[in-house]
């Protein structure tokens, strides 16, 4: 077990980053909206088969342009998982709108579609789903609650980049859905995003969000004569050195997969016994859905066996970690949100889970010792 210590995430290297961007860099063409954006843009959709995709400098604000795109505003809610980053929220909360929280199923951690239907008011606006560990939400049910209640889907797709569900890719079901290239993702632009764009009457407005608010993209087309203010909106362009290390990353997008899926597979296959002696429940993908191995986790008993599992690991140089504290019961959902009815799955999945270390090229050696070091807890929790 010795050894330095395995981390939690290592961000991808391609090959072509370091050219990329000295190619930006000689061009004199640094901001938003050059070669590797449009290249980068277009390999995104060739994954993500969207209506429009428009590349920000977060994910965090491609979720704060859908609220904006929908015209929200106080007196409006959005139901949303209370288990999910808080960036989900806030863009609810940034245009004076209401989160609405509600709960999870236990077997994904993914939103209820029964909770969802029972948090329904007359202010409901949007439905937001997050897909976590790129495990499709059971959308289904989600989309004909949505249909029948006259309400849009909203996709927070940060770690579904090629996944599916029921054959159908991840970030097209909703009306429209965000894409995160956080260095923890599984590729990456240090700090980026991406806005899908799956309904045409949205695609002009989403460009001048985009655009500071302005016509910009219409005046580079040549449409107009021209560029003002005409509409609400912010800098959300991703500037175009941070696209030339994207456009490298997506153009070895079989690769990653190729290299976390290994991973991945290890820990499902080789963790099945220990789990099964430990009282452990290892991360679930249903049969009709396809998993990106964006992240792996356990569930543990319970909090106390969670947190001597983490204390176990970290004590063999193990980096593992938790994730999301429930947003129902933190201090801005306590105050800028409202909770119709207990989270309990969200707080228990919450309180017992355990992501292990995973990255493209994770070798062998310290997959082995990650296995290691897990098993060797055996059933003390």
């Amino acid at each position: 077990m010795a050894g330095a210590p395995i981390v939690f995430s290592r961000p991808f290297r391609s090959a072509r980053e370091l050219d990329n961007l000295t190619a930006v860099l000689n061009s004199g063409h640094v901001h938003g909206d050059g070669a590797f954006t449009a290249s980068a843009a277009g390999r995104l959709k060739a994954l993500i088969p969207s209506g429009s995709v428009l590349l920000t400098s977060s994910g965090t604000h491609a979720l704060e342009m859908m609220s904006i795109l929908l015209g929200l505003g106080p007196g409006d809610e959005v139901i949303v998982p209370s288990f999910t980053f808080p960036s989900a929220a806030t863009a609810v909360t940034l245009v004076g709108a209401t989160p609405v929280f509600v709960d999870i199923d236990l077997r994904t951690g993914n939103i209820d579609p029964q909770a969802v239907a029972a948090a329904i008011t007359e202010r409901t606006r949007a439905i937001s789903v997050m897909h976590y560990g790129g495990v499709g939400v059971d959308i289904d049910p989600i989309l004909d609650i949505a249909r029948e209640a006259g309400l849009q889907v909203l996709e927070d797709n940060a770690h579904g980049l090629g996944a599916k569900y029921r054959g159908t890719p991840l970030g097209t079901v909703g009306v429209l859905a965000a894409q995160s290239f956080h260095d923890t993702k599984n590729v990456h632009s240090g700090e980026g995003g991406a806005l899908l764009v799956n309904d045409p009457s949205l695609v002009e407005r989403a460009e001048i969000i985009r655009e500071k608010g302005t016509n910009r993209s219409r005046f580079l087309r040549g449409q107009v004569d021209k560029y003002t203010w005409v509409d609400h909106g912010s800098s959300y362009l991703m500037n175009e050195l941070s696209a030339s290390v994207l456009d490298s990353q997506l153009s070895e997008f079989d690769t990653i997969q190729r290299l976390r899926h290994q991973v991945w597979d290890r820990y499902a296959t080789e963790l099945v016994d220990w789990a099964r002696n430990a009282g452990a429940t290892l991360m679930h993908v249903p049969e009709d859905r396809e998993h990106p191995a964006h992240l792996f986790y356990l569930l543990m008993p319970d909090g106390g066996s969670r947190d001597a599992l983490l204390s176990h690991l970290r004590g063999l140089g193990v980096i593992a970690t938790f994730h999301y504290i429930p947003l129902d019961s933190s201090p801005a959902g306590l105050t800028l949100g409202r909770t119709p009815y207990p989270c309990d799955n969200s707080h228990s999945f919450s309180d017992r889970l355990v992501r292990l270390p995973l990255w493209a090229g994770m070798d062998d050696e310290s997959v082995d010792r990650v296995i290691d070091a897990v098993t060797s807890f055996g059933d003390r929790g």
